[in-house]
């Protein structure tokens, strides 16, 4: 009896399940037949709705021909135009048949099943500042919303779905077109066919009236979140004359392809795998380099994270360039303060595949250079916008031991070691030939160069040259700091060995590839021992700058003192260790009689002191020969009289050496003058801290007072 009343009870419940089933099918299904007897109606609606949100939030006029549904949900569109007030007509479109899937559509997903356009034209205008397209970056002023904290994560989730959900499963375009028009500058990119059956992706692209053709061909399954997408054209390169016409930047290849293999999140963050390939890829640029750069094959396997406040690029990624590989991790971490975090790191491979790799025509000196061995690079930076003098940046390449250069490419970097012609170049023109040898009567031999130049030299430029192998991390670290907070280039962190393969090997263009090339060669002389120091040093002080057409440490002596380089004074030796990295403003250190201005002897006090604390030199209380340099007597008609104006060389070169050699900024000498008026004159305003203006305006009103008394 139990029993069957047990069963009883599990039929009565089964019963009363199936009955509520029934009755929301039954309202689904009632549901369902009302809105299809009402759906011309809702649609009318709706259109209506999107036309008055278009004029009142946008100010655009949209009129639509007709509209209908063709199916159970598929919606057709005919003579539609868009054009915003007062403005050039943006959109005219002649067909649009639109399709959407009803069971995402339950649960409020709306996804394309199907897409059909035929003969649109979007016309982008722009004349002077005013374009028919600027309501795209307007605003919204009416609705007033909080501010609130954005997840990177999940916003990226959403644009990438939202993206993903709008490729439709079937799609057929003919002839939409995409014009741009601003001044002088046209494009238009003409879609003659785009199909999507079954998943294949094929079209024809007309670039500019048939100058050039386009086909995006490859697979597209959004419901699996993969694509795999190529861009090729026609017996000839992808290329953008647009970019090369508004950026001056060339590009252009033969195929790209993008692979999406997944798109999904992963706890709190979004990750984005896949990858991205081209074949000879093209750049040219001016900052970048100064001729073409050519990549043969080149990609990367990507896992791109998305975190709430962070975009990284894992260090599970692989950039590949020929049979050369090397694992980036790049991250940006946003906020109050912005971090920065960039590593690389290659595995030991192979050397001559590392060269091999190398862009043609990114390292032109290189070009052609044989080497055996391995080889291994590291570089570690992070840097936080809040404390900029924290930065961490570590760089090392590492050889096998067996490692060596068994030919020179289109540059023997043994040629410093016998006589040689030098050519410098100002603005990009060669000055003259000087020759580095016995020929030039102006030629030094290092050791009948004074030890005051030579020492004073290395305490400002280069203070371990001589037992660091090329580079010196401390001070790539602080110039990173330097630059940062000034937020442009104020400090370098350049070598004696840098500077001497910049003037020697390298064009004068400054340039990123230039950079990263002076960066390779420094590392090949040292390491290898292609040159002794001793013979960089003779050489670098026979031919740097040392004023307008002043090259060499002999003109120099000659030019400003009448002296032969071995007679040098301490003093003489700080001032012409002053103005290396500006050597064109080397008079403006001059007072009209003949000697150095007052602001100089804070440095000269820094530069000897620290001369003395390395034994180059006796400690002296009388600013290490400030008071003794005197300007060859012929340069000083070159000298008007002045006010005493600071010099921000002087500033900047004194800071930075504070910085290097960690002391305290307190240990310099305050100049005499300058003291007293700070004791008995605390109100009045030193011309030493006024601006060149300034002391014009102060001029001009001291005449006019004359001229009116």
């Amino acid at each position: 009896m139990r029993f069957l009343t047990g069963r009883f009870k599990q039929f009565k419940h089964k019963k009363t399940v199936l009955i509520a089933l029934s009755v929301v099918f039954l309202m689904i299904v009632a549901g369902g037949i009302i809105a299809y007897l009402k759906r011309e109606a809702l649609l009318e609606q709706v259109v209506n709705k999107a036309v008055n949100k278009a004029k009142s939030k946008y100010n655009l006029n949209v009129k639509i021909g007709s509209y209908a549904f063709s199916g159970l949900s598929t919606v057709h569109f005919s003579n539609i135009t868009v054009i915003p007030e007062e403005r050039d007509s943006l959109a005219n479109i002649t067909d649009f048949t639109v399709g959407i899937k009803l069971f995402p559509l339950l649960f409020g997903d709306i996804k394309i099943s199907e897409l059909k356009l035929n003969h649109a034209l979007i016309s982008l205008v722009k004349r002077d500042s005013i374009s028919n397209y600027d309501f795209l970056f307007k605003k919204d002023t009416t609705t007033k919303t909080e501010k609130k904290e954005v997840d990177l994560a999940d916003l990226a989730h959403k644009l990438i779905h939202q993206a993903l959900d709008k490729i439709p499963d079937d799609m057929a375009i003919q002839d939409f077109k995409i014009t741009y028009k601003e001044d002088t500058t046209q494009l238009s990119i003409l879609t003659k066919t785009a199909t999507i059956i079954d998943n294949d992706v094929k079209s024809t692209i007309l670039i500019n009236d048939n100058l050039a053709t386009w086909h995006v061909d490859g697979t597209a399954e959004p419901s699996d979140q993969q694509l795999d997408l190529k861009l090729y054209a026609n017996n000839k390169k992808v290329e953008f004359p647009y970019l090369e016409n508004k950026y001056g930047l060339k590009l252009n290849f033969d195929t790209v392809r993008t692979v999406m293999s997944s798109a999904e999140k992963s706890g709190s963050d979004f990750e984005i795998t896949g990858n991205w390939s081209v074949k000879n890829l093209l750049i040219n640029h001016p900052k970048i380099a100064a001729n073409d750069i050519i990549v043969p094959d080149g990609s990367l396997d990507a896992k791109l994270i998305i975190g709430k406040n962070s975009v990284a690029v894992d260090s599970s990624s692989v950039v590949h360039l020929g049979k050369a590989s090397i694992h980036p991790f790049v991250k940006l971490t946003l906020g109050e303060h912005k971090i920065y975090e960039l590593k690389l790191n290659t595995e030991e491979q192979d050397a001559q595949e590392i060269f091999n790799a190398f862009p043609h025509g990114l390292f032109e000196s290189l070009e052609g250079m044989q080497v055996k061995g391995k080889l291994k690079y590291d570089l570690n930076f992070y840097l936080d916008s809040k404390k900029p003098d924290d930065v961490v940046f570590s760089s090392s390449l590492t050889a096998s031991p067996d490692f060596k250069i068994t030919r020179f490419g289109k540059t023997n970097f043994q040629k410093i070691n016998k006589e040689f012609v030098y050519t410098p170049y100002e603005k990009g023109k060669p000055v003259r030939n000087i020759i580095v040898g016995p020929q030039n009567p102006n030629y030094v031999p290092i050791q009948d160069i004074s030890p005051n130049i030579k020492n004073a030299l290395l305490t400002s430029e280069d203070p371990s040259f001589y037992s660091h192998n090329g580079f010196v991390e401390e001070s790539i670290r602080q110039s990173i700091a330097t630059n940062f907070k000034a937020k442009s280039f104020k400090r370098g962190g350049s070598t004696i060995s840098m500077q001497l393969v910049k003037n020697i090997y390298l064009n004068r263009q400054k340039t990123l590839a230039r950079k990263i090339e002076e960066i390779l060669i420094v590392w090949l002389i040292e390491h290898e021992k292609l040159s002794s120091k001793n013979r960089m040093y003779e050489v670098y002080l026979n031919i740097i700058e040392w004023g307008r057409n002043v090259y060499g440490i002999s003109e120099a002596a000659n030019y400003y003192f009448g002296k032969h380089p071995s007679q040098l004074s301490i003093g003489e030796a700080i001032y012409l260790a002053y103005i290396v990295p500006k050597p064109k403003s080397s008079l403006y250190a001059w007072q009209a009689d003949g000697s150095l201005k007052p602001y100089l002897r804070g440095y000269f006090n820094l530069i000897g002191g620290l001369m003395a604390r390395r034994g180059y030199t006796q400690a002296d209380s009388s600013v290490y020969g400030y008071y003794g340099v005197r300007l060859r007597e012929s340069l000083r008609l070159q000298i008007a009289p002045s006010d005493t104006i600071p010099d921000s060389l002087a500033q900047d070169d004194e800071a930075n050496l504070f910085n290097l050699f960690k002391i305290k900024k307190d240990t310099t000498i305050v100049p005499k003058e300058k003291f007293l008026k700070q004791i008995f004159e605390p109100n009045a305003k030193d011309t030493t801290t006024k601006s060149a203006k300034e002391l014009r305006q102060e001029r001009r009103q001291k005449r006019k007072q004359g001229l009116n008394n």
